[in-house]
């Protein structure tokens, strides 16, 4: 199952991970802009509800919109969650930028980290299989606190 989808960076196929992945077509420099990552935009009442619905591809994108990415014609929505991230999003003027954090090499796939919070985590595990994988779909800063969380889980 391969998407025809025109990017110069990338092909979006099977991916072990989850459903579809984003893979480097050819090596991709660090700072290289890999993908926008668009939507419709949403006020963030409707958001919220797109949220609370459980569309996981709604990204903030200042204090009045976000954008809805599940849309057909955003093919950024494809590239996994990974505890080990090859990429990174970067906001820049209301636009969303998926970003090489490291050279990536032909074929890998393209991962960046959702930084979701605490909040849900037990509701989004994450199956990225890095060495460092914590378990769950969350913000690295959130790590150490998640930790404590799944152990104290665990003493129930």
């Amino acid at each position: 199952m391969q998407l025809q989808v025109e990017n110069k960076y990338l092909d979006f196929k099977k991916s072990s991970i989850h459903n579809v992945g984003a893979y480097a077509k050819r090596d991709i420099r660090k700072g290289t802009r890999i993908i926008e990552y668009i939507g419709r935009p949403l006020t963030k009442k409707k958001a919220a509800k797109e949220l609370a619905d459980g569309n996981g591809y709604v990204f903030t994108i200042n204090k009045f919109f976000d954008i809805d990415g599940s849309v057909q014609w955003n093919p950024a929505r494809y590239i996994n969650h990974g505890c080990a991230a090859n990429a990174e999003s970067d906001l820049e003027e209301d636009r969303v930028w998926i970003l090489a954090t490291r050279t990536i090499r032909k074929g890998e796939e393209v991962l960046y980290n959702y930084n979701y919070d605490l909040v849900d985590a037990f509701d989004n595990p994450c199956r990225c299989g890095a060495e460092n994988c914590v378990g769950y779909i969350v913000d690295k800063d959130c790590w150490p606190k998640l930790r404590r969380m799944i152990k104290q889980r665990a003493k129930k």
